[in-house]
């Protein structure tokens, strides 16, 4: 039996954010990033509007990039000394997904992290508050999907929490907070979303019902990204739909290895943080050139919505040049040596990432098997920019 889940109610377009005046309970709490929703007047309009609603509001703020799991046990302590019956998250990936964890927490104070860990294990939500998410970015798509990525520092590893349970109830998509994103962060959501939306097609999990959504997201994103990075708005808000149909597609036939080794890299280095879609934009063509050893048709099938011709062993080498002249225009390495990452701790820490890797949630629904041995060599191809030939 397979499933398929959504948000009740998905709220797109330019002033959506006023939805929140129309939501009913009596306490809201809201969860924001380090300020950019305060700085640009959209913080101080939602607290407008849910107060319009005849709520009292809290605020916690400053969840900080890829939220900790000291930040989500903060927040719901908070949640549990306010007992909001709405939690309202608002910002980019991180508050939104930390938000999600903190549901969890607030809801039962007695779970661990541990028990959280394990896909698709949580308990049944919704016993104390609802939940809605607007994205102010245009990649993560956590605004409609079952997913939440929370760090463990002290660890250096990248948790993806997994449960339909924690898929909001109200995801609003209002391209006006995605307007004040900066050109960097532009390139790297757009480039998530196109990862997002790849990896579902592929996936052993990809149905007649994730595919159209898949699809669409990568023909929206090859059309609107570069022209969104440029600063265009239109662009801007056709990459804030495409993402969430790319979230809507991989929420429900889940990713593939780009993921899991994203994941797993992210905080692994001291020469500093990657960030995910700069991760997944740098691993993607690698990981297509890898997959397709075990079968090109979907990957060819992509190639062909986008307009690209030929044999569909063309058209995988054709789909990973064009992901490449993509990577090049945005500003994104082609290489995990270009990016900066120290040869000597990459040499001495790729065994255990790639086995961490191997072990990723993500791992399991992508196309073709891969061993530790073999990521670790995958790993090395993309630090040096070897063609992946195995």
């Amino acid at each position: 039996m397979a499933r398929f889940t959504l948000p009740r109610d998905i709220y797109y377009g330019k002033g959506t954010l006023e939805v929140l005046k129309t939501l009913k309970g009596k306490k809201a709490i809201i969860v924001v990033g380090g300020g950019s929703m305060n700085r640009f007047g959209f913080l101080d309009k939602a607290v407008d509007y849910l107060k319009e609603a005849g709520m009292e509001v809290q605020l916690f703020e400053n969840v900080e990039p890829d939220p900790s799991v000291e930040t989500v046990m903060r927040g719901a302590e908070a949640m549990r000394a306010f007992e909001p019956d709405w939690i309202i998250s608002m910002g980019g990936g991180s508050p939104i997904d930390a938000a999600k964890a903190m549901w969890a927490f607030y809801e039962y104070p007695d779970t661990t992290f541990e028990q959280l860990i394990t896909p698709f294990n949580f308990p049944e939500l919704r016993q104390k508050a609802k939940f809605a998410a607007i994205p102010s970015t245009s990649g993560t798509a956590t605004e409609v999907t079952a997913f939440s990525v929370i760090t463990d520092y002290q660890k250096g590893i990248k948790y993806p929490l997994a449960d339909f349970n924690i898929t909001p109830d109200v995801a609003i998509v209002d391209p006006t907070l995605a307007e004040t994103m900066p050109q960097k962060l532009t390139a790297h959501t757009g480039m998530d979303a196109l990862t997002h939306a790849i990896e579902a097609y592929v996936s052993t999990l990809h149905s007649p019902f994730t595919d159209p959504l898949a699809i669409k997201a990568i023909q929206m994103v090859f059309d609107y990204l570069p022209a969104s990075y440029e600063g265009d708005m239109n662009a801007r808000e056709q990459m804030h739909y495409a993402q969430c149909l790319a979230g809507m597609a991989f929420s429900n036939a889940l990713l593939g290895i780009v993921h899991s080794m994203a994941h797993k890299t992210g905080a692994a280095f001291s020469t500093g943080h990657i960030p995910h879609g700069c991760a997944n934009a740098i691993y993607l063509p690698y990981v297509i050139r890898y997959n397709a050893k075990a079968g090109t048709a979907r990957y060819a099938d992509i190639a062909h919505a986008i307009g690209l011709t030929g044999t569909d062993e063309e058209l995988v080498e054709k789909l990973c040049d064009k992901i490449s002249d993509y990577n090049k225009k945005l500003g994104i390495p082609a290489t995990l040596k270009e990016f900066g990452i120290n040869e000597a701790e990459f040499n001495e820490k790729v065994a255990k990432i790639a086995e961490l890797a191997v072990g990723d949630a993500c791992t399991g629904s992508n196309p073709r098997q891969i061993t530790p041995a073999e990521m670790e060599k995958l790993f090395r191809c993309i630090y040096n920019g070897t063609r992946v030939e195995f």
